[in-house]
């Protein structure tokens, strides 16, 4: 594929932090006596902040979707400072796109908070040019806004930039930018799988896909 920079979702195509987020669900609903079957969580935990906060409130979950979110990064910044390792073949391939000269952007949910840690603990954090999240926007990744802000800060035109997303709204968002999607296989977005790949440029199970 042709592209001259690359944006990367983090959650569950870079790093595999998703069990993470499965784990903090639990505490949370469990912490207001609300159990759920495991099928429920898994959903949940491919859910955006915005989306899962909102699934909380349908099950009687009182407090507002901020405080959800700042109760989950607070649970979360521990396991992202030394807990949450890198998906298989992706320091070589950032490596690679290094010595290529191809610019590269992080677009994701998580705060600076979490995502800077998890980034300096697996030593990739130098790889990149931007850093983007969704509260730098005020947009979920229901839509193309996100990609469209990293695209322009590392300063290329989005039909050259390619997307790496593991969730399905990810890779339409990306499309809808004009860019290129790259789908990445994770667990937890396993049920979108045949979506996923019709929408994607190119699916892979792993990024030493990408170097072959």
């Amino acid at each position: 594929m042709n592209f001259s920079a690359a944006i990367f979702d983090l959650d569950g195509t870079l790093v595999d932090s998703n069990s993470v987020w499965e784990k903090i669900d639990r505490i949370i609903l469990q912490k207001r006596g609300i159990r759920c079957s495991d099928e429920f969580i898994r959903k949940l935990t491919a859910m955006t902040y915005e989306d899962a906060a909102n699934e909380m409130h349908k099950l009687g979950v009182k407090e507002t979707t901020e405080e959800l979110i700042n109760e989950c990064n607070m649970l979360a910044a521990q396991e992202y400072r030394y807990n949450i390792f890198l998906k298989d073949g992706v320091r070589e391939y950032l490596e690679y796109l290094k010595k290529n000269g191809i610019r590269t952007a992080i677009a994701t949910a998580s705060p600076k908070e979490l995502y800077e840690p998890v980034l300096r603990n697996n030593h990739i954090y130098n790889y990149f040019d931007a850093f983007c999240t969704t509260e730098d926007v005020g947009k979920s990744k229901d839509y193309p806004d996100i990609y469209l802000y990293a695209a322009s800060k590392i300063d290329t035109n989005p039909a050259d930039c390619a997307v790496f997303e593991d969730v399905l709204k990810g890779i339409i968002s990306a499309k809808n930018a004009g860019m290129k999607a790259i789908g990445v296989y994770d667990k937890y977005s396993a049920e979108d799988l045949v979506t996923i790949r019709a929408f994607a440029d190119k699916f892979i199970m792993n990024f030493y896909e990408m170097l072959q």
